[in-house]
């Protein structure tokens, strides 16, 4: 016990214990390649069904198998530990096509899940035999008989997905989504249950600390390995171990232990977003606990102002905003979690009656949350910064935390000046390019020039919400108003997603195309009025920062697709043109009326369709490149042959192929990105 206890207070053992972490971290996610089980043609596979979810569309769960596959299916009827067969196909899954968003393939990845299973048919081979998954079965059969099931998955399992987006994004925006999550305030209030129930039967310490850890390793079980609860299950027991054989260990010591075990085991943690909040603000937290003081709300005025600034580099390298509200928000939530929403979670799975109530008090934290949301000011939103500003942030905020807690004031001035510099980055970086959207079979294109931005139409699914990744892409961009929301025509496809963007985020005016309102049109409208943007129709010219746009269809069409704005403009010399569905009757009148130069970047009209881009408008206009915004495996099979033909001289670009397409003008010079599924 001696030469452990000289091992554990050596600050050389830590120094190797860390450095070979480090090295395995590396080793295992950037050299070694794992090669998967499965081959691409494989149609048959068998394994144990695993963490069933319900989503918009229907179930997806996990197939253990010779490795994890995702699967999507609409109807299910099993349970988790069923051993099944089941027919189907692999796929990969795509990579973000928009700028900065969410990576699909990435975050399957790093959970260490390779393809897609598209279920065709399933097949039982056996049920359950598992005890752990019967009691989990048992545990969600019976929680989805309550009115309120989705709040008791998510405080109780740690499951979130139930959750409406709205609130969930409400909770985020605020910053008090950590409440949402299993954590330490959760694993507290448990231990503290179980510790006064043992108390209660006279327990003695030593038994009633191991029966606690025994309780926190099976919710570990039920919980699949939250990484938020392995930290605090390792930290009891290494505390636990610390005062009973006198090991002398500090607090440091034993955070850097629980630390470097879970990556030992998984690198992939690194990953996670709640691996990091979590660590880093413990971290803070352990450094800073001489300045917290006992009295209650004197602490937790320090905890939420040490954890607001814990979570400010991660929300801006992950959100690209910071809410300078949420720690003020957070000594309203935490207590009401603390002492209400999380216990009564717990009294309510026991005594079943209590289910009426908590929903009723659920729904007012939640409408308290959705209406804090609509408060604009405080919210600071900032560019994406690179890994490298991020390690900056992260040590310059262990610095400034502990000598804020000390009341040394120059600290908060250096905070304020970093985030000062970084919120007006942009006016030191002056840009200009165009972003052609990949938003499925649709149209939307961000135009930005020298901090002046306008979005070309907002495209529309009606199978899904796309201007949520539109405006995190803006955010990320350093974006926090769109000066002008150009509206190329009335159909669904170009402007189905108008009225959540302008719900969602800061618009100045919005510009419709000449001829009639259309019922798309005149709901955009009416929001428009409440909020009190102006909108123009039909114009001529606009002006963005030095430059202008030409509005080159004025003349009035008995449909909307004729009817489109088709607009030209110049930035740094380099020629535009975007043609929304424009027909080739459209592309006759132009030609007749406009004597048109050769065009750079030209956006192809109609998805490519054979109504429009004439050859004879296509010669005249002769582009450099060409944008064609169509969905994968359309139904319309956009694009027409013959139009590709006619862009046959100019460089093609499709969004269903390559994503997103940037055109950045740097040093006068013309770059091309994409961003490929």
């Amino acid at each position: 016990m001696n030469l452990l206890r000289i091992i554990l207070q050596s600050k050389l053992f830590y120094l190797i214990f860390l450095t070979i972490t480090v090295l395995n971290c590396i080793l295992r996610l950037k050299i070694i390649q794992k090669e998967s089980f499965y081959k691409e043609n494989e149609t048959l596979f068998y394994g144990t069904i695993e963490k069933i979810k319900q989503t918009n569309y229907g179930y997806s769960f996990i197939l253990n198998g010779k490795e994890k596959l995702i699967c999507y299916i609409d109807n299910f009827e099993y349970e988790m530990g069923d051993y099944v067969k089941i027919t189907g196909s692999l796929s990969i899954p795509y990579n973000n096509t928009i700028l900065n968003s969410f990576n699909y393939h990435e975050y399957l990845k790093q959970n260490r899940i390779n393809f897609i299973l598209n279920v065709e048919k399933i097949e039982l081979i056996h049920k359950n035999k598992n005890i752990i998954y019967k009691i989990k079965n048992k545990i969600i059969n019976y929680l989805n008989t309550f009115k309120s099931k989705a709040y008791l998955k998510t405080f109780l399992l740690g499951d979130t997905s139930y959750l409406e987006d709205n609130i969930y994004e409400s909770y985020q925006i605020n910053g008090i989504c950590h409440l949402l999550s299993i954590g330490s305030m959760h694993i507290t209030i448990l231990s503290f249950i179980i510790l006064k129930c043992l108390k209660k039967f006279k327990i003695n310490i030593a038994i009633s600390n191991s029966i606690l850890l025994l309780n926190l390793f099976l919710y570990l079980l039920f919980m699949d390995y939250p990484i938020v609860v392995i930290r605090i299950f390792l930290y009891k027991i290494f505390s636990f171990l610390n005062n009973k054989k006198k090991l002398k260990l500090g607090s440091i010591k034993i955070f850097f232990i629980t630390l470097i075990i879970p990556l030992l085991i998984n690198p992939n943690y690194i990953y996670q977003k709640g691996f990091l909040y979590s660590y880093y603000i413990s971290f803070l937290l352990i450094l800073n606990k001489e300045q917290i003081s006992k009295n209650y709300f004197n602490k937790l005025f320090k905890i939420s102002l040490i954890s607001f600034m814990g979570s400010i580099p991660f929300n801006i390298y992950f959100n690209y905003s910071i809410n300078l509200l949420s720690s003020f928000y957070n000594l309203i939530f935490v207590p009401i979690f603390n002492f209400l929403v999380f216990p009564l979670a717990l009294f309510t799975f026991i005594f079943p009656f209590l289910d009426n109530l908590y929903y009723i008090l659920i729904n007012l934290i939640n409408s308290l949350s959705i209406s804090l949301n609509n408060i604009s000011f405080g919210v600071l939103i900032l560019k994406k910064m690179n890994f490298i500003i991020l390690i900056i942030y992260l040590i310059l905020f262990i610095f400034v935390t502990t000598d804020l807690l000390k009341k040394k004031k120059y600290s908060i001035f250096l905070i304020i000046i970093v985030l000062v510099i970084h919120f007006n980055i942009n006016l030191f970086t002056k840009e200009s390019f165009f972003i052609a959207l990949d938003v499925g079979q649709g149209d939307s294109g961000l135009l930005y020039n020298n901090n002046e931005s306008i979005l070309i139409d907002t495209g529309g699914l009606y199978y899904k919400d796309i201007s949520h990744e539109t405006i995190n892409m803006l955010k990320s961009l350093g974006i926090r108003k769109l000066n002008t929301l150009i509206l190329t025509h009335g159909d669904y496809d170009h402007m189905g997603e108008s009225v959540n963007l302008v719900n969602n985020f800061k618009v100045e005016k919005v510009i419709f195309n000449c001829g009639p309102y259309n019922d798309l049109e005149k709901a955009l409208i009416k929001v428009l009025d409440k909020k009190k943007i102006k909108y123009y129709s039909c114009i001529n010219e606009l002006n963005i920062d030095d430059k202008k746009l030409y509005f080159l269809q004025t003349k009035e069409y008995d449909n909307e697709n004729d009817n489109s704005n088709v607009i030209y403009t110049e930035l740094n010399g380099y020629k535009f043109l975007f043609t929304g569905d424009a027909s080739i009757t459209t592309e006759k009148e132009i030609l007749s009326k406009y004597n048109l130069p050769d065009i750079d970047v030209l956006k192809v009209g109609h998805h490519g369709s054979r109504t429009s881009s004439s050859i004879e408008f296509i010669d005249e206009i002769n582009p450099k490149y060409s944008i064609i915004s169509v969905g994968k495996n359309n139904r319309y099979g956009h694009p027409n042959k013959e139009v590709l033909e006619n862009l046959n001289n100019s460089k093609i670009y499709r969004t269903d192929e390559d994503g997103s397409i940037m055109f950045k003008i740097k040093n006068n010079k013309l770059n091309v990105e994409t961003c490929s599924p």
